[in-house]
């Protein structure tokens, strides 16, 4: 979603998504993918190997420990972590590249990725939490999953605390009907996208027109 009219520029946003497993959040950043062709997901660097069927720079960035260490040795991460043993990362320059063009970057991360990309790049970042509509309603859906007791034990603590990280994000949707939530998510959008702060060509445009005799 952009403005068309002369000398008109956007800078585009870092639109962060988190939520519990569970909660849907997942289906709502594929929904979101599916129908916003300005907007693209985050692609992420990695140091564990390619699944079969995964493609290197669209899935994820495939690297070895060595090159993973060299960047972020030279700050070309927003935001890195440990995770299940390997190591992941948002690269700062293809993140930057999409906003300084006016397109916008949607991140599916946890409470820790979001806090580190509000970190890395304040003005930029719009993060949205998806809470489901109660925690029987969370269990239900993790229960309908199929998975041992034990892990689904598991996925609810972590769910618990997840949720618990609530008040550090700028929006909440409660994800009790996906559709009004998935509406409430792209009215967001669309505010966060008209900002003045990211509007970079309508001060030009607005002193123009300033200048200009009765």
């Amino acid at each position: 979603m952009s403005n068309d009219a002369p000398g008109f520029t956007r800078r585009g946003l870092m639109f962060v998504l988190s939520s519990p497993s569970g909660a849907g959040k997942t289906t709502l950043t594929r929904r979101l993918m599916g129908t916003d062709a300005h907007a693209a997901l985050s692609v992420s660097a990695t140091t564990r190997p390619p699944r079969p069927g995964e493609v290197d720079g669209k899935d994820y960035y495939f690297v070895d420990e060595a090159a993973f260490e060299r960047m972020v040795q030279d700050g070309a991460f927003l935001e890195w972590a440990h995770v299940f043993g390997n190591r992941y990362g948002t690269p700062r320059a293809a993140v930057e590249d999409r906003l300084s063009k006016g397109s916008d970057v949607v991140f599916d991360v946890d409470w820790q990725g979001a806090r580190a990309l509000a970190s890395a790049a304040p003005d930029d970042v719009v993060r949205v939490f998806i809470l489901p509509p109660s925690v029987e309603e969370l269990e239900r859906r993790l229960t309908s999953r199929g998975d041992p007791a034990d892990v689904i034990a598991r996925r609810m603590d972590r769910a618990v605390a997840e949720i618990s990280h609530w008040p550090e994000y700028d929006y909440v949707l409660v994800n009790d009907d996906v559709d009004r939530c998935f509406n409430d998510l792209t009215t967001i959008f669309a505010a966060e996208r008209l900002r003045r702060a990211r509007q970079t060509g309508v001060g030009i445009l607005a002193k123009e027109m300033s200048r200009r005799e009765p």
